[in-house]
């Protein structure tokens, strides 16, 4: 017989000791009494079946729940089975949800299509009232408050301490995304948060070749909520796990880097008379500037960048104009991405749905990523110049 024999693992792993966390394909593995026993108590802390436990999963998960400062941590196969598999386990027919209105278009029909079909009652308030949150929460019993820490993509920020205050008052959790702002940023846990979710397709991973999801905080929460991603079927590929994993090894640094360009950029837009309005949380118009400065770590504001033209039809030739910053979805890779939520992130939404979520006409969202920012204001400059406003005068040079 030749190749791989399960009886070749101890001498195969006595010589070698791996400096990063080896690919672990195996569906299966050889079980034991240990293994036995765990399969009776839910089959979560032994590796015998990949779906329940993998240990290049486990690795990638440890890192992400030390950045979060969590006591534990799992991934799943996206950020809206994160998101969705946190909620259903969390809530049953007949509870109650207050949410952002201010919330991922995904995740909004989630909360307004698909878990009232299952008995759940979701209101929604405006992310950044405080007041609302208190009123909403406080009018009727309710399981959990739901919202995004900022915001996409008006970056609008979640006063995570208060509403934290408000939803516990009221005899409930809240659970937040942390996707937009990520651990580099803000650990919501630290300031009351019971749950964190956060998309590590984006700021985690970094190089945009991963979907995955990450979900922190109490073990006994995330105990339940890896037993429904077990029979839900929402666990992470093992190589995609170790991409994840990589990733994170200069989450750190990007981020740094990303967010620094991304405030000296908002800057530049803002110097321009064909911009209408800039939306970052580092510039003082920021509606929220002062929060981000008690909320938000080592003086860091992200780096996502929002600015506003004249209408859709003039956002849409500047931003097919651009030959550095890519027209594509998603956010948080080492390449500046740029789109208009109108027609990606919440097409779903109707014009005046949109409106109520803050998003104007001529929106677009700038994802910053690592290039040079003398390299992102000439693209930028080139794209506006060649497509000059009609109400606010032809641009400055950068």
């Amino acid at each position: 017989m030749t190749g791989w024999r399960p009886d070749d693992a101890a001498s195969y792993q006595s010589r070698t000791t791996p400096l990063v966390p080896p690919v672990h394909h195996a569906v299966t593995y050889l079980l034991d009494e240990t293994a036995y026993k765990d399969i009776a108590d839910g089959g979560l802390r032994e590796t015998w079946y990949s779906r329940f436990s993998n240990p290049t999963v486990e690795a990638a998960a440890e890192v992400v729940r030390r950045l979060e400062g969590a006591d534990a941590a799992a991934l799943t196969s996206s950020g809206m089975s994160a998101i969705a598999t946190s909620l259903l386990t969390l809530c049953r027919s007949g509870d109650r949800v207050v949410a952002a209105r201010q919330v991922y278009g995904d995740t909004r029909d989630l909360l307004v299509r698909d878990l009232p079909r299952l008995g759940i009652t979701v209101d929604l308030v405006d992310a950044t009232d405080v007041d609302q949150w208190r009123h909403q929460l406080g009018r009727a019993p309710a399981r959990l408050a739901y919202a995004e820490t900022m915001s996409n993509p008006t970056l609008g920020l979640l006063d995570v301490p208060a509403v934290a205050a408000a939803a516990h008052a009221a005899g409930a959790r809240l659970v937040v995304d942390n996707t937009f702002a990520s651990p580099a940023l803000l650990r919501p846990l630290e300031h009351g948060a019971d749950l964190v979710i956060e998309s590590a397709t984006k700021f985690l991973n970094g190089h945009s070749d991963v979907i995955a999801g990450a979900v922190a905080g109490d073990p006994e929460t995330l105990r339940e909520i890896r037993l429904r991603i077990v029979t839900l079927g929402g666990n992470l590929d093992p190589h995609a796990a170790f991409l994840l994993w990589r990733g994170l090894q200069t989450f750190d640094l990007r981020v740094r880097r990303q967010s620094s360009t991304a405030a000296d950029l908002a800057a530049w837009l803002a110097r321009r008379p064909d911009v209408a309005a800039v939306i970052h949380p580092s510039r003082a118009d920021h509606p929220q500037h002062e929060l981000a400065g008690r909320l938000l770590r080592d003086g860091l504001r992200g780096a996502m960048v929002t600015f506003v033209l004249d209408d859709d039809e003039r956002a849409l030739a500047v931003m097919r104009s651009l030959r550095v910053a890519a027209e594509a979805t998603s956010l948080g890779g080492v390449e500046t991405l740029v789109s208009m939520p109108f027609n990606s992130s919440h097409a779903s939404l109707g014009a005046d749905e949109r409106v109520r979520a803050g998003i104007a006409a001529g929106m677009v969202r700038l994802s910053v990523g690592l290039e040079p920012l003398d390299v992102l204001c000439a693209d930028l400059a080139a794209a506006l110049d060649a497509h000059p406003s009609d109400h606010f005068g032809k641009g400055a040079t950068p």
